[in-house]
């Protein structure tokens, strides 16, 4: 069923990218360094700076430069494909390959196609030469205490002049080690020089092994199939080792651990993918900086940056996010030996909001900026107030609440189980009347100090839902919210007719940050924005989003990733909207994977309760799909084909659980499933088909299932709600009061500066 031609897998994957797209490209070790250039010039205005090597938040050079026989090679007018583990370029006759090596502070420059001379110097302004030894020179790094060594590929003799290291073309090229000191560096271009076949191997085949292995795909659809393989990969270049096991939170700038963002990410980069050991590790690691200081208002905190310089606890949701994620954990891999290890982080975890920071209506109390919109001025005022009780963060409070119920009740906890249920109950009945009204046709965004409503239309509500009963209500407040925030491009951070909203990102009107959660598109929060349509009923509306962000991968920004944020509005002449931020960001890459695999396929594992709910939410253009997911100690296969009837088979191998089928508008039902089963669904016009075979095809069980009339009437009402719902449409730019203003002072200070 899979590709086992180990050069094909990768090598198929290879993306052409041309001198007018001009596109990010990015490696990491998989530990504490990166590289990143741009594939013909680097001259990007947010990210240019951070060309070349970077090791723990330290700029080490800043790219390199080619000759070949004395003469400068021109990137610009190069061919270039970009590979998941290698950068290829073509320079006429020369050709030029860069490549990492994972867990080592190392890459290798291939050179091959010229005979003669091959010239190679690092850049970087105030680069320094230390030394000439042996036959490699040594640099100091741009920042950090690092040294640098360059050697030709095969250790051969090397001429330097002006700055620029010369060998023969038959030494194959050049490899950079960094360390810190000469003798660790040339030791490890000695290892890399032994070893080198070997290492690339790895690498590579720790990539064919995820793809294979852990989400293997196969269908049709040729540009499905192209941007999950290279999103995966991507978000497994941001699960690292740099302190502890971790993701990063983006490229360049947060290549380091935030709890929100590492626990928002961990789903759709390492649970869908059956990474179990990778996740029980972030966890536990993790857990180690919880603040255990009883006398700090942060007791029970895990940190909302983890870096090499820092530790920072100042959020609200990454512990909640916390707590959830081990649940989630716990759910997918079966793995209940950990609860008794974290047990104790939980209650701290619980325990410490309830003291600090739970009001009497059971709610989470916060600082203004210590929500995912947490932008500050110089002076530290927020410029998106959340005041002292955010919608979402009331839903993470809510969830976090009913994990806790679960551990304390696997720990026998009966106390604590009862006591943060009620907390939780109270805080259901309390959401609904405080933060919906019959006037606002979506949620509050939060409660002020008094208890007052504040109805900015913010994505923020789509997460709260679940604290919500009235299912029409939500069919509303998600139109409205779908209609005035979610773009063809992505799902922006306040509504368009808000006097607050900044159409543009990156502009000279208003400095970023006054965008960057007022009107800034955030790619994350597509993830919960198809899912709330999904479970609407409206697969078609959502699949329209998720297919754009695929083309985005594929063709837009760094190769095979998806950004942090874009304008809410293309500019003047343009078709589609300018990305910005981290060009590479973690939870972007990862809500796209979990809404995949969760509400697409449908596959949602309860390994606590031993269910596993089959709900598939496939959109019309995909017709046919073949999937593995790993699952506790086994897997499941799914093979989806679509035509006159539509069928489902899954093949449970290592599982023994109840299968949940779960396929509106029919009724649902609980089957039990037992290993090497083969469970085949199959729809037709007024039914369904379920049978149940063993491994060797004797039938075990057959039904017929009809629609539910509940089901049916609830489809009617949400076609009828959604009926001709569409993205939202940018307005004229100078129509909304930043620009204008922003136009006015500035034209102003020009009349002062004439004056004076």
């Amino acid at each position: 069923m899979y590709i086992t031609d180990k050069s094909a897998l990768l090598d198929e994957m290879a993306v052409h990218v041309t001198a007018e797209e001009n596109r990010p490209v990015s490696f990491t070790n998989k530990e504490a360094a990166f590289y990143y250039t741009q594939s013909h010039v680097n001259n990007h205005i947010e990210h240019a700076y951070f060309a070349g090597l970077n090791i723990a938040k330290n700029r080490i050079f800043s790219g390199y430069k080619l000759y070949a026989n004395g003469v400068a090679v021109d990137n610009a007018s190069s061919e270039v494909w970009v590979y998941p583990y290698k950068m290829l370029r073509s320079h006429g006759p020369l050709t030029e390959e860069l490549r990492m090596f994972d867990y080592r502070n190392a890459l290798e420059v291939a050179l091959h196609g010229v005979s003669g001379k091959l010239g190679f110097a690092l850049e970087g302004d105030g680069l320094k030469l230390l030394e000439r030894s042996g036959n490699a020179a040594y640099y100091a790094s741009l920042e950090g205490k690092w040294v640098i060594a360059v050697s030709a590929a095969d250790a051969s003799p090397l001429a330097l002049t002006d700055g620029v290291l010369t060998a023969d073309a038959a030494a194959g090229g050049f490899r950079i080690g960094v360390a810190g000191t000469a003798e660790e560096a040339a030791a490890l271009l000695a290892d890399i020089r032994e070893h080198a076949g070997r290492y690339q191997a790895e690498r590579i085949g720790r990539m064919e092994q995820l793809l294979q292995r852990h989400v293997p795909l196969q269908s049709s659809d040729r540009e499905l199939v192209l941007a999950l393989n290279w999103m995966n990969l991507t978000m497994d270049q941001l699960v690292t080792r740099q302190q502890g096991d971790g993701i990063y939170a983006g490229l360049p700038w947060f290549n380091e651990y935030w709890g929100r963002d590492q626990f928002i990410a961990m789903p759709g980069a390492v649970l869908v993918s059956g990474q179990f050991a990778t996740a029980r590790h972030i966890l536990l690691s993790f857990a180690e900086y919880q603040n255990t200081d009883e006398n700090s208002k942060f007791f029970g905190r895990v940190p909302n940056i983890l870096a090499p310089e820092n530790i920072d606890y100042h959020t609200t949701d990454g512990t909640p996010r916390f707590v959830i994620q081990l649940q989630d954990y716990v759910k997918y891999s079966g793995d209940t030996e950990i609860i008794k290890q974290l047990y104790p982080a939980v209650k701290n975890a619980i325990e410490g909001s309830i003291r600090n920071w739970m009001d009497d209506q059971g709610y989470l109390t916060h600082d203004d900026n210590e929500t995912w919109m947490d932008a500050r001025d110089a002076e530290l005022n927020s410029y998106s107030p959340r005041d002292t009780r955010a919608n979402d963060i009331q839903a993470l409070w809510y969830h976090q609440l009913r994990a806790g119920v679960y551990f304390a009740e696997y720990m026998q906890d009966k106390e604590n189980a009862e006591k943060w249920a009620e907390v939780a109950g109270r805080l259901a009945r309390s959401f609904s009347a405080d933060f919906t009204d019959t006037v606002h046709p979506y949620v509050a965004d939060r409660l002020d100090a008094d208890g007052a409503a504040e109805y900015s239309l913010r994505p923020n509500q789509l997460f709260a839902f679940d604290l919500l009963e009235d299912g029409e209500f939500k069919f509303r407040a998600l139109r409205s919210a779908w209609e005035e925030l979610v773009y063809p491009w992505g799902t922006a951070s306040l509504e368009r007719k808000h006097p607050f909203f900044h159409p543009y990102h990156l502009t000279e009107r208003y400095h970023k940050d006054e965008a960057y959660h007022n009107g800034a598109v955030w790619i994350w929060l597509n993830g919960i924005a198809m899912q709330r349509m999904i479970e609407a009923g409206q697969t078609e509306t959502a699949y329209g989003l998720f297919k754009n962000m695929n083309r985005q991968a594929l063709q837009l920004g760094v190769v095979g990733g998806l950004c942090e944020n874009m304008d809410a509005y293309p500019h003047e002449g343009a078709a589609w909207a300018t990305l910005t931020g981290a060009y590479l960001q973690a939870w972007s890459n990862a809500e796209q994977l979990r809404t995949w695999y969760q509400h697409m396929l449908g596959i949602r594992p309860d390994m606590i309760n031993r269910t596993l709910t089959l709900a598939p939410g496939m959109p019309e253009d995909i017709k046919d799909v073949q999937v593995q997911v790993l699952i506790g100690n086994g897997s499941l296969e799914f093979d989806y084909r679509a035509g006159s009837e539509t069928a489902y088979t899954y093949t449970f191998h290592g599982l023994t659980l109840n299968a949940v089928v779960d396929i509106a508008p029919y009724s649902v039902i609980e089957i039990p499933v037992v290993p090497e089963s083969v469970l085949r669904v199959v729809r037709r016009d007024q039914e369904l088909s379920v049978t149940l075979s063993d491994g060797s095809g004797q039938l075990l069980k057959e039904s017929v299932i009809q629609p539910s009339s509940e089901r049916l009437q609830r489809q009617a009402d949400s076609d009828r709600l959604f009926a001709g719902v569409q993205f939202a449409q940018p307005l004229q730019a100078d129509s909304h009061p930043v620009m204008t203003t922003t136009k006015t002072r500035k034209k102003e200070e020009q009349d002062e500066d004439q004056t004076d």
